[in-house]
């Protein structure tokens, strides 16, 4: 056994010599806590149930300034249960530009008994507009933000309580699952657990992504596909490549196996609301050289009448330093290059090198909706056999894995299962050794859970037995499969497979 494995099994030890592992004196005593760079500006203890938050469990309510340059102003608080920790800590992530502290997943991880914190990456607002002329804040959402409030949080957590922290926890998606990934690559010893899914790694590339697509769908008065026409399109698609994975219910369980052409649909005379013009069966195949078959129904958000504010804002507030630069001049032939300059490598950063995260026994828990219509699978499937490459094969399933949720959208909704443990899965991971072989995932409707599934690493796919409803998880087992039936369409995809950036990037 190595010394970390000695060191974490004598503070389970510790910490199972009680039930109930308590705060060490009162946590206003925090206050005079000394921090590099940063000061605690209130320290509260929070009653069980009491407003704004409504938890169920009493908690020391920390709060922080961080000014590690003169030009940064990052918040985050720590939130410490004053009765019942778990002995472990984990810190929450953001979405999209971030500018918010994310109260509600603190309070889950609360409720579990994490001490947990949250940062709002050093602005305040949902916004890029905080980038223009401050380069120091836009590194601090970069990276800067949560690696600063990770070390603070350890220290207070380490103050506050009689008992050693056991295990830190990342748990991000989309912009949190960035976060994350960042983390592991950029401070491999911040976290010994990492969750991200749905990641958007390589951000200023997915940004330039998404305005050349609304650029290419905007390209003519004909080429624009309406949203009333979303579900035509994702009804062709599930009937075409539903009966893939060999039983029909309503999923396309692997995307990349589906051959549906839209061509299918297109108008044989003018147009009309049950077919697509000419010009919109080339839209619909350049987005699905991005997207997977199945995303139809949320096409809004990237192919709607502008692009994501989102991706927009870090060309005018970091490429162009032009607030009124119109995103309809972009042009990726020279755009994309000027952007990357201008980024830097700040939230462009992407290194599949884990080793030294690997190396102290961390563990990276990657998942992603197959009908994502914000973030390409392919990017996330691309990077996790990129990790594999550079790291080596035996690193799957030991300290990384990848699980894919058919019929699942932007981190969660769709029509598939989408809510499963990750935390836990986590937990069995690091108590053992392997990855989980299998996550239950579930489908719920009015509070009732209609479905379920499980999750497999990737590249395995849950197949049906042949016996028992096609609802139940347990009627499933996790395997490669290489007989599927193929897709009774007559054309082919546009030609690439996941994980490749041909023909993908920007039609």
């Amino acid at each position: 056994m190595n010394n970390r494995v000695l060191w974490l099994a004598a503070a389970a030890l510790a910490l199972t010599s009680s039930s109930r592992v308590s705060g060490a004196g009162s946590c206003e005593r925090l206050l005079t806590q000394h921090l590099d760079s940063a000061v605690i500006t209130a320290a509260e203890t929070v009653a069980a149930g009491a407003s704004p938050f409504y938890v169920s469990r009493a908690f020391c309510r920390v709060q922080i300034a961080m000014k590690p340059t003169s030009d940064s102003d990052i918040k985050a608080e720590v939130w410490l249960p004053v009765d019942g920790w778990n002995g472990k800590f984990e810190a929450v992530g953001n979405s999209d530009a971030g500018g918010e502290l994310s109260y509600d997943d603190m309070a889950a991880a609360l409720e579990r008994g994490f001490a947990t914190s949250s940062t709002d990456t050093g602005h305040v607002g949902n916004s890029m507009a905080f980038a223009l002329g401050h380069r120091e804040k836009y590194v601090d959402f970069g990276y800067r933000a949560v690696h600063e409030m990770t070390v603070k949080a350890k220290a207070i957590i380490a103050s506050y309580y009689d008992a050693p922290l056991v295990e830190s926890y990342w748990n991000g998606c989309s912009q949190g699952g960035r976060q994350g990934i960042t983390e592991a690559e950029r401070f491999p010893s911040d976290y010994d657990g990492i969750i991200a899914g749905a990641p958007a790694i390589e951000d200023m590339r997915l940004h330039a992504t998404r305005l050349g697509l609304n650029v290419f769908v905007h390209r003519s008065r004909d080429s624009y596909i309406p949203p009333e026409k979303y579900a035509l399109l994702h009804r062709a698609a599930v009937a075409a490549c539903d009966v893939s994975d060999g039983i029909k219910d309503g999923l396309i369980t692997d995307p990349t196996r589906c051959h549906f052409d839209p061509r299918s649909l297109e108008c044989k005379n003018g147009d009309a609301p049950s077919c697509l013009t000419a010009a919109q069966v080339t839209t619909a195949r350049g987005i699905y050289a991005l997207l997977e078959p199945g995303s139809e129904l949320g096409w809004s958000r990237l192919a709607g009448p502008e692009p994501l504010r989102n991706a927009v804002e870090p060309f005018q507030f970091v490429v162009f330093n032009d607030p009124k630069w119109d995103w309809r001049t972009f042009r990726p032939s020279s755009d994309l290059s000027r952007a990357l300059v201008a980024d830097a490598g700040v939230i462009d950063y992407t290194n599949p090198d884990l080793r030294a995260f690997f190396a102290r026994g961390g563990k990276l828990l990657m998942y992603h909706g197959w009908a994502d219509p914000q973030i390409p699978v392919a990017d996330t499937i691309e990077y996790f056999n990129n990790v594999l490459k550079t790291t080596g094969a035996s690193a799957r399933g030991t300290s990384i894995q990848l699980y894919m949720l058919p019929g699942v959208n932007h981190c969660a909704g769709g029509e598939g299962p989408d809510r499963f443990d990750a935390v836990a899965a986590l937990d069995r991971w690091i108590a053992t050794g392997h990855a989980p072989d299998r996550i239950v995932a579930e489908k719920k409707t009015n509070a009732a859970v209609v479905r379920t599934l499980p999750l497999c690493p990737y590249p395995q796919r849950a197949i049906y037995g042949g016996r028992g409803s096609i609802d139940r998880a347990e009627n499933f087992a996790c395997a490669v499969d290489e007989a599927a039936t193929p897709s009774s369409t007559s054309s082919p995809r546009s030609p690439r497979s996941a994980g490749s950036r041909d023909g993908r990037r920007i039609p």
